[in-house]
């Protein structure tokens, strides 16, 4: 089992800080090791809230993080994926695999368009009204897939904050880490309370994790869109496969 989760958790924590989606890796790491379905999701928020805070320091430390911008973004999340769980319960997720099927190759394209998503240098972030609001609503309507189906969702405020809200990529990933961190963390501690966490090797995993994020984060604050835009497409196809595999196949 520690041969198969701790190589893997260190790949995904490499991959999630640069674009996102390490939980496409960690997940199904956990997933083969032979954890039943519950206690490979706890153990898995364990390994992730690890490595985003890792992470997370490190844009922090490098001033990518802005607190004014952090906190509506982080509160429109929460509502979003508050949303997208009570949606859940009533949608099917066959339905929201169809439409992911047909916005994951748009998403493709935007990535791959300069003028759509440009490689920004400057990371300076001019706060104004439409910064807050575009920011506020990227992190709600992605919260509301986060919290109805939730893989990639670090990937998708990526893309969201750097087309919509205009900000550098860098600081794009600095505030999807901020929104990853407080949605997983209590998401984590929800699962602590019911057990589910198997620390044994969710504890080492985690370890692991950290250390692919804290080399991941130095390469994506060293070269920015030319490292962090490849490994978004590398998501967004694993994404996809994931979703054909669950509902098509």
């Amino acid at each position: 089992m520690y041969l198969i989760v701790i190589p893997l958790t260190f790949l995904a924590g490499f991959v999630d800080a640069i674009g996102g989606g390490g939980g496409l890796i960690s997940l199904p790491a956990y997933m083969l090791a032979g954890l039943p379905t519950h206690y490979a999701i706890a153990s898995n928020k364990l390994t992730g809230v690890g490595g985003t805070s890792i992470s997370l320091a490190r844009f922090i430390k490098q001033g990518y993080v802005v607190l004014k911008l952090a906190i509506p973004c982080v509160i429109a999340a929460v509502i979003g994926s508050a949303t997208g769980a009570r949606m859940n319960l009533l949608v099917s997720e066959r339905v929201l695999a169809v439409a992911m099927i047909i916005i994951l190759p748009i998403m493709m394209l935007i990535v791959f368009n300069k003028k759509l998503f440009p490689d920004r240098e400057d990371e300076t972030v001019v706060l104004n009204r439409r910064t807050y609001l575009t920011g506020a609503l990227s992190a709600l309507v992605v919260g509301v897939y986060d919290g109805f189906y939730g893989p990639g969702a670090g990937t998708l405020w990526i893309i969201a904050f750097s087309v919509f809200a205009k900000l550098g990529i860098k600081t794009s990933n600095a505030h999807a880490k901020v929104i990853n961190f407080t949605t997983s963390a209590t998401s984590l501690l929800v699962y602590m309370l019911s057990g589910n966490v198997l620390f044994k090797l969710a504890f080492p995993s985690m370890l692991a994790n950290m250390a692919g994020s804290y080399l991941g984060t130095g390469l994506a604050i060293k070269n920015g869109s030319r490292i962090t835009k490849p490994v978004i497409v590398i998501v967004l196809v694993l994404l996809g496969v994931k979703i054909v595999t669950e509902n098509f196949l």
